[in-house]
């Protein structure tokens, strides 16, 4: 490796003027890494644009359901005894009291004898007879089944309506085979008689909960379900059992739920408010407004424009709607729009449907104006061909071309560097010389002149 000690002839700082006038070479390369950092926050700004069309398409999912307009809305007095559904076949109607007398339970019964291991191979082998509904089922117990957990895994794997457990009641013989039927209509009883050979025996199982339909009481009315989740007992009404109480009543109301015009237009006003907020925030508006990186990009301007244009759009439906101002929407100066409720509240008293049929479309189908906004969001961020794959490929494409130009120029300026170096390397050395010459040559002028002065 070549040592270089710059300005040793001549004096120059050698290495401060290379440093400097490669800065200056320099000077390209400084500007196409802020060309990169440019085209990577522009890639950022894309990504968050896509960001809200996504959050906007999702908030309108249930815009352009029309079901979400005619659901029903049960309501009572006390959620302690039971929780109410109603689906959109529910019929608004005059109260209902309901009381919950009783739960549905499954049987389940637990052996009286308690054992001091679970996996102690001390019970017979041969055959443990389990009545499930009348009906007798043969579980075969072997010698590598005679433990309390071999039996269990047996009745287990015979699948025969009943589940098996092992319980620890914390007493000296703590461990316990308990039997759970898998529904309120299957009853069992166990024999366990045909086990021999083991210094061990199950014994008697005794019933610690037998089943039991759910009841309720409707107006008066008895119902039962061998569930606590019964769904026939109000009409287009499920309802969930949670605490029996007997004679207490709950009242349940049924009416319908207008309220989902209300949430469907405000989760639509806020997405698209994003939307049209990011695209006016790009641009500089006034004197002391700063431009965004997107600023001047047409395909933003497109979506806006078209986004208004399809706010506005007059709807050829059949229903007593024909435009988004109607339900109460008004756009605003900067360009995002707000709900006048009154307005909207107007309109849910006259026509639910007419707002159902604009909103959502017709009933053979046809979709209405939030088809119209989805299928345009599909497109705009479609990872494929949308907004952000068609901009982030070109941004990547320059972006790769930049780099390339960069390790083209690194490489020559790398080159470069070296060049100059070896010329004031050269420049020292000839310095060097010279001086050295002129060193002798006054060296030896002074001898002469002494030479001179002597011979006079």
């Amino acid at each position: 490796m070549t040592i270089s000690f710059g300005g040793l002839a001549t004096g120059l700082d050698t290495n401060s003027i290379i440093t400097q006038l490669m800065n200056i070479e320099r000077a390209p390369l400084v500007k196409m890494e802020g060309d990169k950092t440019w085209l990577n926050n522009r890639l950022s700004a894309f990504t968050e644009f896509d960001s809200k069309l996504n959050t906007f398409l999702n908030n309108i999912e249930k815009l352009g359901s029309r079901e979400s307009y005619f659901k029903k809305l049960a309501t009572t007095t006390d959620q302690t005894h039971f929780l109410a559904n109603a689906s959109n076949d529910a019929i608004p109607t005059t109260n209902y009291q309901i009381s919950v007398e009783s739960l549905a339970e499954v049987q389940k019964s637990y052996t009286l004898n308690g054992f001091t291991s679970k996996t102690d191979q001390v019970f017979g082998t041969g055959d443990l007879a389990i009545t499930v509904g009348g009906d007798v089922e043969t579980v075969t117990i072997g010698a590598a089944d005679n433990s309390l957990e071999g039996i269990m895994k047996a009745i287990n794997d015979a699948d025969i309506g009943v589940t098996a457990a092992i319980i620890n009641d914390g007493t000296a013989t703590p461990y316990r085979l308990t039997l759970t039927g898998k529904d309120v209509a299957t009853s069992f009883s166990v024999d366990s008689s045909g086990l021999t050979g083991g210094t061990e025996t199950l014994g008697t199982f005794e019933i610690s909960q037998p089943s039991a339909q759910a009841h309720i009481k409707v107006d008066g009315v008895d119902i039962y379900s061998n569930s606590n989740t019964i769904d026939e007992g109000v009409p287009g009404v499920t309802l969930t059992l949670l605490k029996p109480e007997t004679g207490v009543s709950t009242q349940l109301s049924i009416k319908d739920n207008t309220s989902a015009a209300t949430t469907n237009l405000n989760a639509f006003i806020s997405g698209y408010n994003e939307v049209v907020s990011f695209v006016t925030g790009q641009s500089k508006t006034g004197e002391d407004d700063e431009a965004g990186v997107l600023s001047g990009d047409s395909g933003l301007s497109a979506i806006k424009r078209h986004l208004q244009d399809m706010l506005t759009a007059f709807s050829t439906n059949s229903g007593s709607f024909k435009a988004l101002a109607e339900l109460g929407l008004e756009t605003q100066k900067n360009g995002t729009i707000k709900l006048n409720t009154t307005t909207l509240n107007k309109a849910i008293d006259s026509n639910l449907e007419g707002i159902a049929t604009l909103l959502a479309g017709e009933e053979d189908g046809t979709g209405g104006l939030a088809t119209q906004f989805k299928d345009y969001l599909e497109a705009l961020t479609n990872s494929t061909n949308g907004l952000l794959a068609g901009r982030k490929e070109n941004i990547n494409a320059n972006i790769g071309r930049i780099d390339e130009r960069i390790s083209q120029n690194e490489a020559r300026l790398g080159q470069r560097e070296k060049t100059l170096r070896a010329q004031f390397n050269a420049m020292e050395q000839l310095v060097s010389v010279m001086n050295a010459q002129s060193s002798f040559l006054t060296t030896q002028l002074k001898s002469l002149e002494g030479l001179w002065n002597y011979n006079r």
